[in-house]
């Protein structure tokens, strides 16, 4: 995907990381044909190269300090980085390991680090080409993994950096409240006033309050962020957007209110989730509200889609406000 934030370098500069990360023995040899960009994320730029010996590694690269970000993404290596820690160290979730990571930038101006290479297909490019029962049997698994991230307990609500807020409602508020002045200060048409959808928000919000525990948070596991091979998962990527917070918040429960997002049955199943009830519901309508203003502001700051893309994202936000409006009927 093509992204504003993409901070793409020079081979010279790839082999000087290579050197600093696993020696000068192992820099490739000439210009080309080592290393090949990895096009399908949305923010970070990730390289795909073969060492001298053979092995194969992903380089990752943070954004460039000139490109304005959303708020939320400030410091999104760093929680990356924090994630991978807490996801090895606590669970059995499969995650690459980081190899080595630097955040002096005296190689480039922004962190980076690298990881091992995982032989294996994006759920999300190979999706169409599988069965309902293949793509159920992975939507399960997906939901088992979730569950087994979010049994990671936090100390307090927020980044996984902290500071932390005591609360999960001032967490969220805030996490929404940043989202709403990033699209204020880029004039984003959200379809209402911001005072309008601000208020919609706090006249929903006491349902947070049933939230006390803070839990990790992967967030962004999408079907494009799990890497599976003899269908099995074999690894979860991209883990920037992680938190502490309220599992409901996950990207596979999206669909329970908005179809559009898929069919979560069986992420659920394999979560093994009760139905939802009245306040799970419109904590999962406000978190959808979450996700689409995300996706809506995001389209100015990164350059975003074309007109189909911007079409669907706020067809999205249409229906995700319409549903909080209701929830207290």
């Amino acid at each position: 995907m093509e992204s504003l934030t993409k901070n793409r370098q020079t081979p010279g500069t790839l082999r000087a990381m290579i050197a600093q990360a696993y020696g000068p023995d192992q820099v490739p040899d000439g210009d080309a044909g080592w290393w090949t960009e990895l096009g399908h994320g949305w923010f970070n730029v990730a390289y795909r190269i073969r060492l001298r010996s053979g092995a194969e590694v992903v380089l990752k690269i943070a954004p460039p300090p000139h490109v304005e970000v959303m708020t939320y993404e400030r410091g999104a290596m760093a929680t990356e980085l924090t994630a991978v820690h807490l996801i090895r160290e606590h669970t059995d979730v499969p995650v690459p390991a980081v190899d080595h990571a630097d955040t002096s930038r005296t190689l480039c101006d922004a962190d980076w680090f690298v990881m091992p290479y995982i032989d294996a297909d994006n759920l999300g490019m190979i999706r169409d080409t599988l069965t309902p029962a293949e793509r159920d049997v992975f939507q399960e698994a997906l939901g088992a993994a979730t569950a087994r991230l979010n049994s990671i307990r936090g100390p307090a609500f927020g980044p996984l950096t902290g500071p932390g807020l005591p609360t999960w409602r001032a967490a969220f508020t805030t996490m929404i409240e940043s989202v709403l002045s990033d699209g204020e200060r880029r004039a984003v048409s959200l379809g209402r006033p911001y005072p309008e959808i601000r208020t919609l928000i706090s006249d929903n919000a006491g349902c947070l309050d049933e939230v006390t525990e803070p839990r990790f948070v992967e967030w962004d596991l999408w079907d494009n962020n799990a890497l599976v091979r003899d269908g099995r998962i074999v690894a979860i990527i991209d883990h920037e957007r992680a938190f502490w917070g309220d599992p409901l918040i996950e990207a596979g429960f999206t669909g329970t209110e908005q179809p559009a997002f898929g069919d979560s049955r069986s992420f659920i199943k394999g979560y093994g989730h009760p139905p939802l009830t009245h306040t799970e519901r419109v904590r999962r309508r406000l978190y959808n509200l979450y996700l689409t203003l995300i996706m809506t502001v995001e389209i100015p700051y990164r350059n975003l889609g074309g007109a189909d893309h911007h079409t669907w994202v706020h067809a999205r936000l249409t229906e995700a406000l319409a549903l909080l409006d209701a929830s207290g009927r």
